[in-house]
């Protein structure tokens, strides 16, 4: 795990500004605290900022071949670097050090870009080969590991794991997408291939950029693709899992340094426990609990001892108000799913132990987990059994005469559940997920940022991802939809900004490509039966976890923050109407002092969009000036 950046231009033989390149390694050094390095040639120039885990001695970077014609830059880990070792052993290749970085070296001299559909890991990477002239910039496949880029105004272009490192380049604007802060209070995040800043850009996972000397314009490679259809059963789906899961922990038990894993009393992180501690004697687990929120501390202390683990478990409190302003530094823009806060304290628990922690991140996705899979699959089945036409009328005077109850449990808010009904099924399913609707971010947003955003939804993104899959699977839509969206935009962000903020190297098992694609492609039956998701991961982990794991149900990992920001209204008045959301001309702050005034009256639970606004605000006074808006177009592609 560690810190990437660099420059490149294709028609400029002049090696890139030193200064700058060490000003973008600076703003990594969180990521890599055990090394820097830099390497400069015609044309471009890398840096890398170093967390050892594998080969201490022998892995720093950039790393080179023997001639130093081919160079790298990178983030993450290869799990079946051995078996590549040996492949490319047997066809003539030598290798120097125990690095799975040389493996992607010697690999692109066999495969070239083909490379990529033999690494089995987390990456992101750039790769220069001088003789033939090309710069590959690669993500893994499910977005574990973050890579940024921006095109500049001279022609070049600069690459970083993270935002802030791209605004230290001369010529990389703090332009504000006005799409994106559509889609961030939408959704809560930011999604590829979009950042806030419209000069910089996201590579989205399974893609690769090909850039050639002497061309202006990148080649776009995709070379993974999850599946879009079921297929038949298999004759033991249960042991299948657990066989497969076993070798994808091992796989990432993978180090040279102390090694650990998250526990929070979940069935996700109990399955990867489980599995780790058959393969690691006494392995190290880590629980984090809140007091205002769902502690499962107990849980995971009978878990860890059944197991037998080292456990470590911690409580904390937090205020949210405060905590709000760290996100921009922590993310890089704004980044409203408030789980980060609980994340970064068990990230910062686990690194005075460890420097590698396992995760159970992606076993939502994977087999089904959310509660809204039921609500649409429940969803789903009834517009089946009305003609279209009759089911939206119905719906939307069911839902016209029915009082809204903001303030109920979402099963009692039938408002929103006719909504949804009335409307076709990834539109239901969007407006599901979606953090604020569309009539009340039109409320927030000024007259201008709505100007701006006019003939944009961010509903057309899973339109278009839900009409990729089998029509006759809705289940599948769904979880393809948040494999492409919520996974790598919020979860997988989540997951590696918090833990590279305490220099902490995470893997989430239930990510590997092999067992997603397997999951995904498994029949609904075996994931979601009886209105609960999962079904399969439970069987495979009847022998390993506890009753109360195997049948409970998923509390989250975070606190409730309603009642916090009622009794700091004031906080939250004097924040959001300060000078940086003023000055900013983003945001109506009529419109913010009415959702204030309603939370605080309890006129319903407006704790969500009261967080997203003060993760802005926090992004905003950070940001050293009233943005810049680029609304001559709608940046996206």
């Amino acid at each position: 795990m560690c810190g990437i950046a660099g420059l490149f231009h294709a028609f400029r033989p002049a090696e890139p500004d030193p200064a700058t390149l060490r000003r973008m390694a600076d703003r990594l050094r969180h990521r890599g605290p055990d090394g820097e390095g830099l390497h400069a040639e015609q044309h471009l120039g890398f840096v890398h900022r170093r967390l050892a885990i594998v080969d201490l001695a022998g892995g720093a970077q950039p790393m080179a071949t023997e001639d130093g014609r081919v160079v790298i830059t990178f983030n993450g880990e290869i799990y079946n670097h051995g078996a590549l070792r040996r492949e490319l052993g047997a066809l003539g290749h030598r290798f120097r050090t125990r690095s799975d970085t040389e493996a992607i070296l010697h690999g692109w001299r066999e495969w070239g870009v083909d490379v990529l559909r033999h690494l089995d890991g987390m990456f992101a990477f750039a790769l220069w080969d001088a003789d033939q002239g090309q710069l590959l910039l690669a993500r893994d496949r499910l977005g574990e590991k973050p890579l940024h880029y921006a095109r500049l105004p001279d022609g070049g272009w600069a690459f970083a794991s993270e935002i802030p490192a791209l605004l230290t380049v001369p010529g990389v604007s703090g332009r504000i997408d006005p799409a994106a802060l559509d889609d961030f209070l939408a959704l809560g995040y930011v999604p590829d291939p979009a950042t806030i800043y419209a000069d910089v850009r996201t590579l989205p996972p399974a893609h690769a950029l090909l850039l050639r000397r002497g061309e202006a314009e990148a080649t776009t490679i995709r070379y993974w693709r999850a599946p879009t259809a079921a297929v038949a059963a298999p004759a033991d789906a249960a042991g299948e899992l657990a066989a497969r899961l076993d070798i994808a922990v091992r796989d990432r038990l993978m180090a040279d340094v102390p090694l650990g894993s998250f526990l929070s009393g979940g069935l996700d992180s109990g399955a990867v426990t489980a599995m780790a501690a058959r393969a690691m004697a006494g392995i190290s687990t880590f629980t984090i609990g809140f007091e205002d929120g769902a502690d499962e501390r107990p849980v995971a202390a009978r878990v860890a001892w059944q197991l037998g683990t080292r456990h470590r478990a911690q409580s904390g409190t937090a205020d949210y108000v405060e905590m709000a302003a760290e996100q921009a530094r922590i993310f890089g823009q704004p980044f409203g799913d408030h789980s980060a806060v609980p994340t970064m304290a068990v990230c910062a628990l686990a690194r005075r132990h460890v420097k590698v922690a396992l995760s159970g991140d992606g076993g939502d996705e994977v087999f089904a987990g959310y509660r809204r899979y039921r609500f649409h699959s429940l969803a789903d089945g009834v517009r089946r059994r009305l003609p279209p036409g009759v089911r939206r009328r119905m719906f939307r005077g069911l839902a016209a005469a029915y009082p809204a109850m903001h303030w109920a449990p979402r099963w009692l808010r039938a408002r929103s559940t006719f909504t949804e009904l009335s409307l076709d099924s990834a539109l239901g399913y969007y407006r599901m997920l979606s953090k604020i609707q569309f009539d009340a971010r039109r409320r927030l947003l000024s007259v201008s940022m709505r100007s701006a955003v006019d003939g944009y939804d961010p509903s057309d993104r899973f339109l278009a991802l839900m009409g990729e899959c089998d029509p006759d699977d809705p289940l599948l839509q769904a979880q393809y939809a948040d494999l492409h969206t919520y996974l790598p935009g919020d979860i997988l962000t989540k997951l590696d900004r918090t833990s590279m903020a305490s220099s902490l190297e995470t893997r989430p098992p239930l990510l590997a490509h092999e067992l997603v694609a397997w999951g995904l492609a498994l029949p609904a039956g075996l994931k979601l039966q009886g209105g609960v998701g999962k079904q399969v991961l439970r069987q495979a982990m009847a022998p390993y976890l506890p009753a109360e794991v195997l049948q409970g149900t998923k509390q989250g990992f975070a606190a409730s923050i309603g009642r916090q920001f009622r009794v700091q209204a004031g906080s939250l008045r004097a924040r959001l109407g300060g000078e940086a959301m003023r000055d900013s001309g983003l945001i109506d702050p009529s419109a913010v002092n009415a959702l204030i005034d309603a939370h605080e009256a309890e006129r319903g639970d407006h704790s969500q969009a009261l967080w997203q606004l003060l993760v802005l605000e926090g992004f905003l006074s950070g940001h050293g000036q009233a943005p810049m808006l680029a609304q001559s177009q709608l940046i996206r592609g």
